[in-house]
């Protein structure tokens, strides 16, 4: 098959993985909230206390099923519960359903405030007041409510969930002003579980059809993206005596500074990079089904199969080029070719293809050997977050967060600032841009099983690897000035 085939293979696959595991993971989620309905039980909200100066507190408009539909259901929907306590002694409390157009009738011309938005960890509801001066007849009296309830105390509705659009209204019984009640809302429903069945099939059937397609359209690019008889190892040194061996990195990482980039450019990189953007977000998730591949072909056979690690070569190369190009160093305006192959581009990622690999190193080092680099890479690329609190929060109580860039982004950034004033990229902030960006593909090639060797705690900065000078002679005898 030529190549155009297998990039449908490869998208084909990508989106059926996709689409399975996004409907398998719904459908797990589902399952598990409906084993914890058994035997009658709801799904409940915390117990929140709603208190406005107005005579009614309305919630946002409820498309239960939605417009078009039967007023009856050859099914259950599924059934809603509300509790509401009125925090004053001596007050009675009113709670009701009824439909959007008669609750509007309702209270035309009277003072009654609109529930926006509830914004949880913190709560903090969100209102619309409504002026009016109407006096409202008392909300017990009127017969349009499709459930209700009023009382003293803690006070419970359950309503079947019907075709239409809804509003809950809480009020105080005698329809005075001032309502302030504790509020809980409960939901079950029989369909869940079926439903959740339905997703977990469906999931698993597109991953056990999509895996297969994406994995031969991954082998066939791979096998495109590397030359025919290609050895198992490529760079000089590896080939090389025991010392030029000891020196080698099998990441052959690298990129030339553009002598004549553009000033302001850098500006709209961003932009123009959104092609990549969305080309890379599926190639991630292809390499991360290929390294999954790997994996089991490492632990059994001691080998990573060479038309997927020349794929997953292909997209560390591919997303390089990018992050040169854009958000990683902004170090060239050649904008990036999209190709797993090697090309001519300023930006290179190339790594030797291991003969052997240890089946118990595969066991541990992705996640266990690599916590040490992990925390550096961290600090290198996580964003740092704050917090502050509002004036109208409780004390003590955190109401937003922000973050900022990482320690790569702001290096990039002011050395893309200095650009702009002077028209000089900074060479020792490249080299130390690069240092990080290099610290980083090592961990990334090692985590991603393409090699055994550890990453050394080392920052080489500048375009190129240290280690891809000549290496000394091989009988340690210096060369004479």
């Amino acid at each position: 098959m030529k190549k155009p085939g297998h990039i449908v293979l490869l998208v084909v696959g990508i989106i059926l993985s996709l689409l399975g595991v996004t409907m398998a993971a719904a459908g797990a989620a589902a399952a598990w909230l409906a084993s914890s309905q058994d035997d009658g039980a709801f799904f409940t909200s915390p117990t929140e206390r709603y208190t406005v100066s107005s005579r009614a507190l309305v919630s946002p408009q409820l498309d239960a099923v939605g417009e078009g539909t039967p007023e009856r259901l050859p099914f259950d929907v599924g059934t809603l519960r509300l509790r509401a306590t009125a925090t004053e002694a001596g007050r009675e409390v009113f709670i009701g359903i009824a439909p959007q157009n008669e609750v509007d009738g309702y209270l035309a011309g009277v003072h009654h405030t609109e529930l926006r938005e509830v914004k949880f960890q913190p709560f903090r509801p969100v209102y619309r007041d409504v002026p009016g001066s109407s006096t409202p007849a008392a909300p017990g009296a009127q017969r349009f409510w499709a459930a209700s309830a009023s009382g003293p105390g803690e006070q419970e509705l359950t309503w079947n969930i019907a075709p239409g659009n809804w509003t809950v209204v809480v009020m105080n019984a005698d329809a005075s002003g001032g309502v302030s009640a504790d509020l809980q809302a409960g939901f079950r429903s029989d369909l869940i579980k079926p439903a959740a069945m339905g997703l977990l099939f469906a999931g698993v059937l597109a991953i056990l059809i999509g895996v297969p397609l994406l994995v031969l359209g991954a082998v066939g690019l791979g096998r495109a993206g590397g030359s025919p008889g290609q050895p198992p190892s490529t760079s000089a040194a590896a080939q090389g005596p025991a010392p030029a061996r000891a020196m080698s990195s099998p990441l052959h990482f690298t990129g030339q500074l553009d002598p004549a980039l553009s000033p302001w450019m850098w500006l709209v990189k961003w932009f123009l990079a959104i092609p990549h953007f969305f080309v890379l977000l599926f190639l991630w998730f292809a390499f991360a089904v290929t390294s999954i591949m790997a994996w089991f072909a490492i632990l059994f056979t001691g080998r990573y199969p060479l038309s997927l690690f020349h794929f997953n070569v292909g997209v560390l190369r591919w997303n390089w080029r990018v992050a040169f190009y854009a958000y990683g160093v902004g170090g060239t305006d050649h904008y990036p070719p999209f190709s797993l192959s090697r090309t001519d581009y300023p930006a290179n990622v190339e790594v030797d293809y291991p003969p052997r690999l240890s089946r118990g190193l595969v066991l541990v080092k992705s996640w266990l050997l690599l916590i040490p680099h992990l925390l550096i890479v961290a600090a290198f690329t996580g964003t740092a977050t704050w917090a502050w609190r509002t004036q109208d929060g409780p004390a003590g109580v955190i109401n937003d967060r922000g973050g900022g860039l990482s320690l790569l982004g702001l290096l990039v950034l002011i050395a893309l600032v200095i650009l702009l004033f002077t028209g000089n990229y900074p060479r020792p902030l490249f080299a130390f841009i690069m240092g990080i960006n290099r610290w980083v593909y090592r961990v990334l090639i090692y985590g991603a099983l393409l090699r055994d060797e550890y990453p050394p705690f080392r920052l080489d900065q500048g375009p190129a690897d240290p280690d891809s000078l000549q290496p000394p002679p091989s009988d340690g005898t210096a060369n004479q000035p």
